[in-house]
């Protein structure tokens, strides 16, 4: 559905240099907002070139009686709520199933038939004007764009233009063309499911900078060198794991790191390289495959709170690898 600038006289096409001033700031921040409510960056980048492309063709009829910024947001946010018609909504596996507190456990075969939550890399969000780029950490955090995935589309449009971008109930309705009061009442059911659904702001007790690079250094090595003991160390007791697309996922110290020393650490058999991913500290992951050659496996997003790691969250995609600026195979 092709979503028009403001009506007004229609006038030539924009130069490409007039719009790309105007329009390309916003991009990371659209690219966040679209990723949030759908949970894929693959998705959330082509729904974002939908939305430049729809803007390009309508900037011609632009007045200037809403902000570049919100005329942006609602043809955005009008492309996610069309894809999601036809699209299902990403879980995590701890959003379809229980967890297991034990190990020894038989683990479930990947299940390629759900379309899994993915992780986003933050070097996608950067260089926006902060001012603008209202989503901060906890906007794309992991935690909370999986909460979001319980919500109905229009929900999770609303939520978001209103609690995280920060948009008056009355440009929300203007863009979703809907009433305030629609706006006031989709608002109230998409927080009480959220909070339903239990906390989403697991990031308060993180630690600084220095703090996470230290513990990012010692789970590397532990996780490399096969040390279950050392893991041991860096993890709470209610630490929780899980693997998507393996919908088994463990909670519990000892079925985490029973299940990495039994199935999962090899001496050598890993190669991780630290970056961030949903606000978070992250890993992107490479599996020996014979010689020197190093093959993409995923990426790991860890969720630290204290000194310790809570929540594991293992991405075994190897597809996600390039868009940390990794390349497939690595020689070492």
């Amino acid at each position: 559905m092709e979503v028009a600038a403001p009506q007004g006289v229609a006038a030539a096409m924009p130069s490409d240099a007039e719009f790309t001033t105007l329009a390309e700031p916003y991009r990371p921040e659209l690219l966040a907002h679209c990723y949030r409510i759908l949970g894929s960056i693959h998705d959330a980048e082509d729904l974002v070139q939908e939305t430049y492309l729809r803007a390009w063709r309508g900037y011609g009829r632009f007045e200037g009686r809403s902000s570049v910024r919100r005329w942006l947001y609602k043809i955005a946010t009008m492309a996610c709520l069309t894809a999601l018609e036809t699209r299902s909504r990403r879980p995590l596996p701890s959003g379809l199933g229980a967890p297991s507190d034990d190990h020894r456990v038989a683990v479930a075969d990947r299940d390629p038939s759900v379309a899994w939550l993915q992780p986003a890399p933050d070097s996608l969000f950067g260089g926006a004007d902060p001012a603008a780029l209202v989503a901060g950490r906890t906007g794309v955090r992991l935690a909370f764009v999986a909460a979001l995935q319980l919500l109905s589309a229009r929900q999770r449009a609303v939520l978001t233009l209103r609690d995280v971008l920060a948009f008056r109930t009355a440009e929300v309705a203007e863009m979703l063309d809907t009433t305030t009061a629609a706006v006031d009442s989709a608002l109230r059911r998409a927080r009480a499911r959220l909070a339903e659904a239990g906390p989403v702001e697991d990031d308060l007790g993180e630690p600084d900078e220095g703090a996470i690079q230290e513990l990012l250094d010692r789970y590397v090595e532990a996780f490399t060198r096969a040390d279950a003991d050392a893991l041991v160390d860096l993890l709470r007791a209610d630490v929780e794991m899980e693997m998507p697309p393996i919908p088994t996922w463990f909670t519990g110290r000892r079925a985490v790191v029973g299940f990495l020393a039994g199935r999962v650490l090899r001496r050598d058999l890993w190669r991780m390289v630290p970056t961030r991913a949903n606000g978070q500290p992250a890993l992107v992951v490479h599996r020996h495959a014979g010689g020197g050659l190093y093959e993409a496996y995923g990426v790991q997003v860890l969720t630290p709170i204290g000194a310790r790691i809570a929540r594991i969250t293992a991405f075994n995609d190897p597809t996600l690898v390039p868009l940390f600026g990794l390349e497939p195979t690595l020689t070492v």
